[in-house]
């Protein structure tokens, strides 16, 4: 039996070894826990001098390089907290805290593919973390590839039954690919998951999608909803104008475009619609004002379109024709200024000109349907 080490067998030197090792150490614990918390309490300042000052006891100590990372990322930072991360995984490889921190920076600066790569190193150790799952599933949607992002989804949804960030991005998920019937599956079920605690953005989640399927009547009372629980809110009040447009009650549409310009008088495209709905109702003269105060912002083609088909509304068609063929020398595969235009011509009784129109549309070998639709109605008439 190996004998035992009695205490007066230490050496002071040892001894006062042993104390400073348990003193630093219990410096770092502290420094470690404020830093923490004034991150908690949003004191990214306080933070850093803590963390800065547990570098000055133990050099690339893991915590502190994370914790540094976490403040430059909480201030949008993102190179700098790349760098912290990345030093705290060069000394301490596979920190699970650094490689999360790592991932959601490349995310931020939209490197999706880094972050997947880091995500997954993550993974390798934690395969059934539903956070990190999510994260990678949102990744490979923002990149673009389906598979892979509704496979992770719908995997968190097998672990956790109802889970609200996977029906959320499985929603988005077919949302960005226009499967507007299946995204309103998933964001339905979430909408009937928690009916109490009803959230917004659920909400005109499922209004867009009514309206893409053009079942404005459906969408309208879930954008209404939305606006119960925020009055300004730019997604309810666009989506209720957007319906009331769809189902041609512009004048009601009006007063919702409206609304959004108290809020944001210098929206381009919000002053392009209201003008489109003050044309509709054929008042032409508050039509070209909004149109006119959305050129004076910036050139906007939908906002000069309006005023060329005002001048057409009005019969003055030559004015309208050229206008049309300036907007189609800037954007030139527009095919609905080459339908404006020939109609045009056809309003002044040339359907020589009106068929030229449309064939020289069809001359940039781009099909469409719609042209060749008026080809043969002009033909046969």
């Amino acid at each position: 039996m190996a004998d035992e080490l009695k205490p007066e067998e230490f050496s002071f030197s040892q001894t006062q070894e042993f104390n400073k090792t348990d003193g630093a150490n219990t410096a770092i614990s502290e420094l470690s826990k404020k830093g923490y918390q004034y991150l908690k309490d949003n004191s990214t300042k306080e933070a850093i001098e803590a963390f800065n000052q547990i570098l000055n006891i133990e050099e690339n100590n893991n915590y502190a390089l994370v914790g540094l990372g976490d403040s430059e990322r909480k201030q949008c930072h993102f190179k700098e907290a790349i760098e912290y991360y990345s030093k705290c995984l060069s000394c301490h490889p596979g920190n699970n805290y650094a490689l999360f921190g790592l991932a959601d920076c490349y995310k931020a600066i939209n490197q999706y593919k880094k972050a997947i790569e880091i995500w997954e190193q993550y993974l390798v150790h934690d395969d059934r973390n539903i956070t990190v799952l999510t994260r990678v599933a949102d990744a490979y949607r923002k990149i673009r590839d389906f598979k892979k992002s509704k496979n992770l989804y719908l995997k968190v949804l097998d672990m956790e039954e109802n889970n609200a960030y996977a029906l959320i991005g499985l929603g988005h998920l077919h949302y960005d690919f226009k499967e507007y019937k299946d995204a309103l599956f998933y964001w339905t079920q979430m909408l009937e998951m928690n009916p109490s605690h009803v959230d917004i953005r659920v909400l005109t989640s499922i209004g867009n999608c009514h309206r893409k399927i053009k079942t404005f009547e459906k969408g309208l009372p879930y954008f209404e909803k939305a606006l119960e629980l925020d009055p300004n809110n730019f997604y309810a009040l666009f989506g209720i104008a957007d319906c009331y447009r769809g189902m041609n009650q512009q004048f009601r549409s009006i007063g919702y475009w409206n609304k959004i310009l108290e809020i944001d008088p210098k929206n381009k495209v919000i002053l392009t619609r209201t003008g489109d709905a003050y044309r509709n109702t054929g008042d032409y003269s508050t039509a070209t004002e909004y149109y006119n105060r959305a050129m004076d912002i910036d050139f906007d083609i939908y906002a000069a379109l309006g005023l060329a088909l005002i001048c057409k509304g009005e019969g003055k068609f030559e004015e309208a024709a050229d206008r049309l063929n300036q907007l189609i020398s800037g954007d030139p595969k527009n095919y609905r200024l080459y339908i404006d235009l020939a109609d045009c011509h056809l309003k002044m009784n040339n359907k020589k000109e009106a068929l030229e129109t449309l064939h020289s549309f069809q001359k940039l070998g781009i099909k469409n349907q719609a042209i060749n639709d008026f080809i043969d109605q002009i033909q046969e008439n």
